[in-house]
């Protein structure tokens, strides 16, 4: 696929997520059921009316999940519909019909990358069928892709202005929360600066009187316990709404973790002491190993074996750098835009006085290197 088609292909579901089911959508398929009989007693010159109204108002609840499950909902419509108008020989003439363009909103609104593609697919190849079971004018061909291309340009264009409201919200959020820190490290300095005083002046007067000393020293105890609570409640609101992540810091030790997939298969290979290696640096070595399998599971066409070496130390210039190199078997890759992941591991490289590259492999597939200082802080 090129790239435009693959990154659709690989989008994620809208964000925010839709909301849940509420009392309209229990409305809209009380109303739409029944209206289908109706319609087919007023409009007897419609071929296979009742048939064609049992199969809608059947298919009506789907509606119910139409948030939920975008795109499962749109098939079992469609692909219902497509047998009944194979069968009767003509597609449904009811106007009720027009309601389950609201499925195909749905998937353009909330649905993945994959939803929407497939969605569209399936929606072009019901319009393709409309040319088997009967002989529309050209009229009507034309009429009903402009509908469907309005419908779906309706889901974009909401699903964009929420995307685009979701984030100037958490620009909002950033914004306040730079600030925070800002006044996290007011407090702190203020707080530690007044604990150097009193240790100064613990310092000078212990010789001469050691309560007063004493009294420093439970000064000094409060002063820290201020400077402690005060941090913790900071750091508690810049951490935001969202789970905090427990795990201890991740080391050299954890690359194993990186061959708990068994597709592509991935392996390890450490040579040297990981004692040697500065936690700092361990932890960015294992982040950018991540980084880099996870694209290759995602991205790598026909990859079979993801291969993670990490060299420590080594001789000349590189004795005092921890050398990582990730490389698959995939089908040989054009140069491409780097994204965030690249960006992401380019940047954690060189915080630390480091490097990272990604590139295409000389045999085919893809090549992330990065030499980061052993004792990288």
């Amino acid at each position: 696929m090129t790239s435009p088609v693959r990154a659709l292909w690989d989008a994620p579901a809208a964000v925010p997520p839709p909301p849940r089911r509420v009392w309209r959508d229990w409305v809209l398929v009380g109303v739409l059921a029944p209206l289908a009989f109706v319609e087919a007693a007023l409009r007897p010159e419609v071929p296979h009316r009742w048939l064609w109204a049992v199969v809608l108002a059947a298919l009506v609840p789907a509606l119910l999940w139409r948030r939920a499950h975008p795109l499962a909902a749109l098939a079992g419509a469609y692909a219902v519909g497509a047998v009944v108008g194979l069968v009767t020989g003509g597609d449904p003439e009811l106007y009720v019909t027009a309601a389950f363009l609201i499925l195909l909103y749905a998937v353009m609104r909330w649905g993945s990358g994959r939803a929407i593609i497939i969605g569209a697919a399936l929606v072009l190849i019901g319009w393709a069928t409309s040319f088997v079971t009967g002989s529309p004018t050209p009229g009507d061909a034309i009429g009903g892709l402009a509908v469907v291309a309005l419908t779906s340009s309706l889901g974009f264009a909401f699903r964009w202005r929420a995307a685009s409201r979701a984030r100037e919200l958490d620009e909002v959020r950033l914004r306040e929360r730079v600030q925070l820190a800002r006044d996290l490290h007011d407090t702190v300095a203020h707080h530690v600066s007044a604990i150097a005083i009193q240790a100064q002046a613990g310092t000078a007067v212990a010789g001469t009187d050691p309560d007063a000393a004493a009294r420093v020293l439970v000064a000094i105890e409060q002063e820290a316990g201020r400077t402690l609570d005060e941090m913790r409640s900071m750091v508690g609101l810049l951490r935001g709404d969202g789970a905090v992540e427990l795990a201890p810091t991740p080391d050299l030790t954890a690359l194993d973790t990186l061959t708990d997939a068994s597709t592509p298969t991935v392996h390890v290979q450490v040579m040297g002491d990981p004692r040697a290696v500065a936690p700092a640096a361990a932890a960015a070595v294992f982040r950018i190993a991540q980084e880099a399998v996870t694209n290759a599971r995602r991205h790598a066409i026909g990859a079979t074996r993801v291969d993670v070496t990490v060299e420590i130390g080594g001789v000349d210039a590189d004795a005092g750098t921890v050398r990582l190199t990730v490389r698959d078997d995939g089908e040989p890759a054009a140069s491409v835009a780097p994204g965030f992941g690249i960006t992401g591991m380019t940047e954690r490289a060189t915080l630390l006085g480091g490097t990272c590259t990604a590139a295409p492999g000389e045999r085919g597939g893809w090549v992330v290197t990065a030499r980061i200082p052993r004792g990288a802080r």
